[in-house]
């Protein structure tokens, strides 16, 4: 899981009277009022009727371009997931020590929740409001966690992990965790605590040799 990321820190220009002069298509108004609103106060909270005042659309664009809002739900979620594959991408893009690459989302997420108005991790937060195991937001927030824990096999692996695929499960379960305890206390102390819980977990799993000094 990864926590809030751009849709929160725009939340301040929220598009609360698009213009029907707007040349925004209505899609992209959709998603854009979407992801502000379900990221400020929840997606069960937000209703479809005030998304489409807010966006300036006609139900028929609903539709038309989604399906429902279970769908809706579920792009604004993919776009999470994009948003923070991008930002992974960029933060890891000139490391080239494997520890600091496999600890990386935990760095991000700390950074993340010194932010004001962190209100915790999107995803943990899709999970509790949407518990039917078919719903479409849980197979969004599955993607982002297939391409998370993929991302620690990997590194795991190059690292010389003897298993990549339990360690890459512990470091999911301190990342859970420490997400979750920073909207809990509203500190970034949690996850920054699961990082070093995590390192102690790579010191027992990777070769001496892969391991920063002490």
């Amino acid at each position: 899981m990864t926590p809030a990321g751009p849709p929160e820190r725009s939340a301040e220009r929220c598009p609360r009277a698009w213009s029907s002069k707007s040349t925004t298509s209505p899609a992209q108004r959709l998603l854009d009022t979407a992801s502000v609103l379900f990221a400020k106060e929840g997606i069960r909270a937000v209703g479809i009727e005030r998304i489409l005042t807010e966006a300036d659309v006609a139900r028929a664009s609903l539709y038309q371009n989604f399906g429902s809002k279970d769908a809706l739900v579920a792009a604004y979620l993919d776009r999470q997931h994009e948003t923070v594959r991008a930002g992974h991408a960029r933060a890891t893009a000139r490391l080239t020590d494997p520890v600091e690459r496999i600890l990386a989302p935990f760095d991000l997420s700390a950074k993340d929740a010194r932010r004001r108005g962190f209100r915790g991790c999107l995803f943990l937060k899709a999970l509790t409001e949407f518990p039917e195991t078919r719903h479409p937001a849980r197979a969004a927030v599955e993607r982002h966690r297939t391409w998370l824990t993929g991302i620690w096999r990997d590194e795991l692996a190059a690292a010389g992990a003897a298993d990549p695929e339990t360690t890459s499960a512990k470091l999911e379960l301190l990342y859970d965790g420490g997400l979750a305890g920073c909207k809990s206390v509203r500190s970034a102390e949690p996850v920054a605590r699961a990082r070093r819980m995590a390192l102690d977990v790579l010191r027992q799993a990777l070769p001496a040799d892969r391991l920063p000094s002490a």
